[in-house]
C-alpha cells in the first residue's frame, strides 16, 4: 500500500486538474458566446479575444470576473461584455461598479450602508461631478493620494471604461443599426454633393445636409471613443496592428470609398440580433464572422483561440490548489512518520510544475516576450523558480523541507500574481524601458531568479528558527541539512543577483547612456547582491556561524522584498512603474514579521525547546 499510495494520490490530482480543465459548450437554442468570446480585436496595443477584454474590464470595473445581479443570479464576464455591447439599456441596470468609500458615496448624497455595487443607470445622473473630481486627482501622484482620490479616480476611470466598450461597436441608442448602415451609405452621395455647392455657396437642402451630418458627427464620436478595434486591415495590405479600425472609424471611411468592410456589416447584424433576442441569427452571423476571420485572418485568429482556452484552463488557479495539497501530504508526512505522503507531496510538486510550466509557456507564445515582463509576470515565474530549487533540494535531502518550502513559495507567490491582475490585462504592452528581448532574457531573468533564491534561503532560515525555538523537532542532523540547504541557496542567489545587475547596467548603457544611476530598482539590485556577499564573507571570515546564517537570511527576505516591490512604491525612478497602492500594508507586514523571526531567533539557544530536548 505503502508504495501505491504516491500514484493513488498522483491520479486524484490528474482527475481533479481533468475536472477543471473541461472547456465551455455551446447549449442548443442558446446564444453562441463560446465563438463570440473567441473573436479577435485590438485593444490596449495586442489583440486579444473578446473573452479576453471581457474579463479584464469587468475586473478593473467590479473587481472580479462574475457578476451577481440584482435578482441573485450570476453572470460571467463574457455575457456581461455582449450586454454592453449589444444591448446597453439592459446592461446599464447591472450593478457593475464598487464604490467602498463614504466619502465618494457622501459625493452623491447616500449613506453609507452594506450595499457597495452599483449600476450605470444610477451613477449616471453624477458622471459630470465625478469626472471633475477625477480630473483633479490626475496631477496627483499615486504615492499621494488619499483613499477618498484613489477612490473617486479608480470610479471615474472606470465609467470612462465602460463607456468607451458599450459605443465600441454600435451606438447605445440605436435600434436597427444595419438599417441605420444602410441609409447611411446611401445619404453619403447627396451629403457630399451638399458640402461641396455650400462651399461653392450654391443652394443647397438643409434638411438633407443636417441628416448627413448627423450620420457623420454620430460615428465621429464612436470612432473617438471605442476602446475596441474589431475590423481588422484590408487582406490586400499590410497588417500591422495600428491598421485595425473601430466600428465608427471603418463607417467614415466609407466616405471615401462608399463601402464598409464586411467585418463592420456583420457586427451590425450580430448587434441587432442579440439586441432583438434572435439567437438564430446571432449565431448565424456569429459563425459567419469567426468563418471570415479564419481565412482572412488566420494568426490572430488562432491566437485569440489559444489564449480563450488559456484563460478558460486557469493554469495558475489550479497549480496553487496542487501547491496547497502538495504542502499538506508534507505535514501529513512529518505528523504520521510516513515516508510514502513525502513522496506523494512530491510527485503532485511535480504535476504542479507542469501545470506552472505550461501557464509560463502560453504567456510567452501569446506575448512573444520572455517570461518576465511586468510585476505580475515576475511573481508567477519567483514561484516557478523556487518550486525548481525546492524539487532539487528535495531529490538531495528527501526530508520534506525542499517540498514544503516550494509548496509555500509556489501558493504564496501565486497569491500575489492573483492580486496584481486586479488593474487589467497581464499580457499588456511593454514599458519602453523593457521593450528589449535580450536583455529581458538575460537580465530581468536573471535578476528574477536570484529573488526566487533568496526568497527560498529566507523561507529555510524562517523553517528553521520556528522549529527551532518552538518545537522540539529541530535535531542536530535537520539543523544540519537546513544549514547546509540554506548556504548553499545563497551561494546560488549570489551568483545570479551580481550577473544581472551587471547585465542591467550594460542594458542601462546602452538605453540611458550610464551603467550606472543610482536609481532606486538599481540600489535594490545592489543591496541584494551586497547582502549575499556580506553573509558569504561572515561565514567563511568566522563572524557568523549557523544560526547567524539563518538570521542574515530572513534579514535577506526583507531587502528582496524591498527590491522586488518597495522601490516600485516610491514613485520615483525610471523602474518606478507598476505602482500598487495596496499592497504597502502587505509589504510592511511582511518585512515585521520578518524583523520578528530574526529577535525570534536571537533568543539564546538555551531558551529553543529543539536545543533544551538535545541537551
Amino acid at each position: 500500500m505503502k508504495k501505491t499510495l504516491p500514484w493513488i494520490i498522483l491520479a486524484i490530482a490528474l482527475l481533479w486538474i481533468a475536472s477543471n480543465s473541461r472547456l465551455p459548450k455551446n447549449i442548443p437554442g442558446e446564444l453562441d458566446l463560446v465563438t463570440f468570446g473567441k473573436i479577435p480585436v485590438l485593444s490596449d496595443g495586442r489583440i486579444k479575444p473578446l473573452d479576453t477584454v471581457g474579463r479584464n474590464a469587468l475586473l478593473i470595473i467590479h473587481g472580479k470576473q462574475s457578476l451577481k445581479l440584482n435578482d441573485g443570479r450570476s453572470i460571467d464576464s463574457t455575457r456581461w461584455l455582449a450586454d454592453v455591447l449589444f444591448n446597453a439599456p439592459v446592461a446599464d441596470q447591472y450593478p457593475s461598479f464598487v464604490i467602498n468609500n463614504p466619502e465618494v458615496l457622501g459625493l452623491f448624497g447616500w449613506e453609507q450602508n452594506t450595499r457597495k455595487y452599483f449600476s450605470y443607470t444610477e451613477l449616471n445622473p453624477f458622471i459630470e461631478k465625478i469626472d471633475g473630481q477625477g480630473e483633479k486627482v490626475e496631477g496627483v501622484e499615486s504615492a499621494k493620494r488619499t483613499p477618498y482620490q484613489t477612490a473617486v479616480y479608480n470610479l471615474r476611470n472606470s465609467l470612462m471604461l465602460y463607456q468607451r466598450l458599450k459605443n465600441s461597436i454600435r451606438p447605445e441608442s440605436a435600434q436597427d443599426f444595419t438599417g441605420e448602415i444602410e441609409a447611411y451609405l446611401k445619404a453619403i452621395p447627396g451629403g457630399l454633393e451638399a458640402i461641396k455647392k455650400q462651399q461653392k455657396g450654391e443652394k443647397i437642402s438643409q434638411k438633407e445636409l443636417d441628416a448627413f451630418a448627423q450620420f457623420t458627427g454620430r460615428y465621429r464620436e464612436m470612432a473617438e471613443m471605442a476602446y475596441l478595434l474589431p475590423v481588422p486591415p484590408d487582406s490586400t495590405g499590410a497588417s500591422r496592428h495600428d491598421e485595425w479600425l473601430s466600428i465608427g472609424a471603418s463607417l467614415m471611411g466609407a466616405l471615401a470609398t462608399d463601402s464598409i468592410p464586411p467585418v463592420t456589416k456583420a457586427y451590425a447584424l450580430i448587434s441587432d440580433a442579440y439586441h432583438e433576442g434572435n439567437v438564430t441569427l446571432f449565431n448565424q452571423q456569429m459563425n459567419d464572422l469567426s468563418s471570415w476571420m479564419v481565412t482572412h485572418e488566420p494568426r490572430p485568429t488562432s491566437r485569440s483561440a489559444f489564449e480563450y482556452v488559456f484563460n478558460q484552463l486557469a493554469p495558475f488557479y489550479q497549480a496553487m490548489g496542487l501547491y496547497v495539497l502538495a504542502f499538506l501530504l508534507v505535514c501529513c508526512s512529518w505528523l504520521f512518520g510516513n515516508r510514502s505522503l513525502n513522496t506523494a507531496a512530491f510527485y503532485v510538486l511535480l504535476l504542479a510544475l507542469a501545470v506552472h510550466t505550461f501557464g509560463l509557456g502560453s504567456r510567452m507564445y501569446l506575448q512573444g516576450r520572455p517570461p518576465v515582463t511586468n510585476l505580475y509576470s515576475s511573481a508567477i515565474f519567483i514561484g516557478w523558480g523556487t518550486v525548481i530549487i525546492g524539487l532539487i533540494l528535495e531529490r538531495i535531502f528527501r526530508d520534506g523541507v525542499g517540498s514544503a518550502c516550494a509548496a509555500v513559495i509556489g501558493f504564496i507567490t501565486l497569491i500575489i500574481a492573483h492580486h496584481l491582475a486586479g488593474s487589467g490585462d497581464t499580457l499588456e504592452m511593454l514599458q519602453a524601458v523593457l521593450d528589449t528581448n535580450i536583455w529581458l532574457a538575460t537580465h530581468v531573468v536573471c535578476i528574477t531568479i536570484g529573488y526566487s533564491a533568496m526568497y527560498f534561503a529566507g523561507t529555510l532560515a524562517a523553517i528553521y528558527v520556528v522549529r527551532g525555538v518552538l518545537t522540539p523537532s529541530l535535531k542536530r542532523e535537520s539543523a544540519q541539512a537546513l544549514y547546509r540547504m540554506t548556504y548553499g541557496v545563497i551561494c546560488f542567489a549570489t551568483l545570479f543577483s551580481f550577473v544581472g545587475t551587471v547585465l542591467g547596467g550594460i542594458w542601462a548603457d546602452q538605453s540611458w547612456g550610464r551603467f550606472w544611476g543610482w536609481d532606486p530598482k538599481e540600489n535594490g539590485a545592489l543591496l541584494i547582491v551586497l547582502w549575499c556577499a556580506l553573509i558569504l564573507h561572515a561565514r567563511l571570515g568566522g563572524y557568523i556561524r549557523e544560526r547567524g546564517v539563518m538570521v542574515m537570511a530572513l534579514f535577506g527576505n526583507v531587502i528582496t522584498s524591498f527590491s522586488w516591490f518597495g522601490v516600485n512604491m516610491l514613485g520615483v525612478g525610471l523602474h518606478s512603474y507598476g505602482f500598487m497602492n495596496k499592497a504597502l500594508p502587505w509589504l510592511i507586514g511582511f518585512m515585521l514579521s520578518q524583523l520578528a523571526l530574526m529577535v525570534l531567533a536571537s533568543i539564546p539557544l538555551t531558551r529553543w525547546r529543539s536545543f533544551q530536548q538535545n541537551d
